[in-house]
């Protein structure tokens, strides 16, 4: 870790400043706060609505509803409201009648609105899809392009993550939009960048925080928040995390690991004995009894599960919650390392690890799961092959037939040449799996419009 890190400040995390509406900034809200603001703003998005037609991991439902991206959004923001208002009550006994206390009050707000957004820039197919993306260009047929990007750019491609996406998704100026994008607060987007850092950072993991497009707009925010940057090579970016970071993570990582474990219980992938054993493993001794005496007057197998799952959603928001206020000066001064479910008490930290060596078992290589993968990446790569070739080719009649269906927000026609790829990543990152599935069809000529 870098030496001399300075400490950041709550009273200059939490900022209700506007990115790009800067000029026009309110210290003094009216009932609402922008923070409040920020989140009936993407509930009314059309990318926020789009996620209902994304896949979270099971494929979208039949007679068996699951969730998708929509549905854990709304999850996420829900436990992430929780475990705020649980750090919130750890927290101002510190700050008592200060500046910083008034400011500490509204991390639920920011971090409720973080976490519906944090999917946001997530392509169609679950975490498949940005896979998919990111090796079309690597190994597949968009490889021609590296001798004709920077190596910036490149890495933006073949390292395609959906958290760089979001943050581009709430800020970019598409076209016909205005400037700031979303024109979000500065709180809130900095709260969903989980991986501070440039692409060409990113490693074998394919993680990290914004485009080559986006940099200035990170830092303008980090230096507005005053968020530390850290040592990095030449031409490359590295921040420490907004504290807020952590709060959005683990809602996410409580959501996805219950729920996925929920859902598989639904399509009868993971039998019921199997999951009340497991969540059971989350409770102390002397509630794990009573609960299970509770279980024996629940008939319904779903019920059971339902059940145990909002006591380990409950222990969960509350471990974290501890382990957050316990680290607060860590995490102030960048030198907290890992999730805050990494620093959970013992019984938690392991009943946690052993739902994921489950969900690996049984979930995430399923057959069902693999075959949504198999597709979507078919699909994906498909539809980037044609958009790719008809933005290089712009001559061609097929190409300006095929570019007059994009959305006009993507600048597919503008004359830089990754100005236009990143358009077409755009354009098929923001699809839905019905859309892309459609697309698909009608450009393989397998279906046709109705006459």
């Amino acid at each position: 870790m870098d030496c001399a890190i300075p400490k950041m400040e709550w009273t200059k995390l939490i900022c209700d400043k506007r990115l790009g509406m800067e000029d026009f900034h309110d210290p003094h809200p009216g009932k609402r706060t922008d923070f409040q603001r920020d989140f009936d703003r993407l509930v009314f998005s059309s990318p926020f609505r789009r996620l209902q037609n994304k896949t979270q991991v099971f494929p979208l439902p039949g007679s068996i509803f699951v969730h998708n991206r929509l549905t854990h959004s709304l999850e996420v923001a829900s436990v992430g409201r929780s475990l705020s208002d649980e750090i919130i009550s750890r927290l101002l006994p510190r700050y008592q009648g200060t500046p910083q206390g008034k400011a500490i009050e509204s991390i639920g707000e920011i971090v409720a609105a973080g976490c519906l957004a944090h999917d946001m820039g997530n392509p169609p197919f679950g975490h498949s899809g940005e896979k998919a993306i990111a090796t079309f260009f690597s190994e597949g047929p968009g490889a021609f392009l590296q001798q004709r990007l920077t190596p910036a750019q490149w890495a933006d491609l073949i390292h395609f993550e959906g958290n760089a996406n979001a943050l581009r998704v709430l800020t970019h100026r598409f076209n016909g939009r205005r400037a700031g994008g979303f024109a979000m607060t500065y709180s809130m987007l900095a709260s969903i960048v989980k991986y501070p850092y440039s692409s060409g950072l990113s490693g074998m993991k394919n993680k990290f925080g914004f485009f080559t497009s986006e940099r200035d707009t990170y830092r303008k925010i980090a230096a507005e928040l005053g968020i530390p940057a850290l040592d990095a090579p030449e031409g490359e970016m590295r921040y420490v995390r907004h504290p807020l970071v952590y709060i959005v993570e683990a809602a996410d990582d409580i959501c996805y690991e219950v729920m996925d474990i929920e859902d598989a219980h639904k399509l009868k992938i993971i039998p019921t004995s199997d999951v009340i054993e497991h969540f059971l493993a989350f409770l102390p001794e002397d509630r794990r009894e009573r609960t299970a005496r509770r279980l024996e007057s629940l008939a319904d197998p779903n019920e059971k599960i339902a059940y145990l799952r909002s006591g380990v959603i409950g222990a969960l928001v509350s471990g974290c919650a501890q382990v957050f206020a316990d680290n607060e000066e860590a995490l102030l001064r960048g030198e907290f390392s890992g999730r805050l479910l990494g620093h959970l008490p013992e019984m938690l930290k392991e009943a946690y690890a052993a739902c994921d060596r489950l969900s690996w078992a049984k979930i995430y290589r399923a057959k069902e799961v693999v075959d949504v993968e198999l597709a979507g990446n078919r699909i994906i790569s498909f539809l980037l092959e044609k958009l790719v070739h008809a933005v290089c080719n712009p001559e061609l009649n097929y190409s300006r037939l095929l570019l007059s269906q994009v959305p006009e927000q993507y600048d597919v026609n503008s004359p830089d040449l990754f100005t236009q790829v990143q358009a077409v990543v755009d354009h098929v990152s923001a699809m839905t799996d019905v859309y892309a599935l459609d697309l698909f069809r009608k450009l393989n000529g397998m279906s046709l419009p109705a006459v």
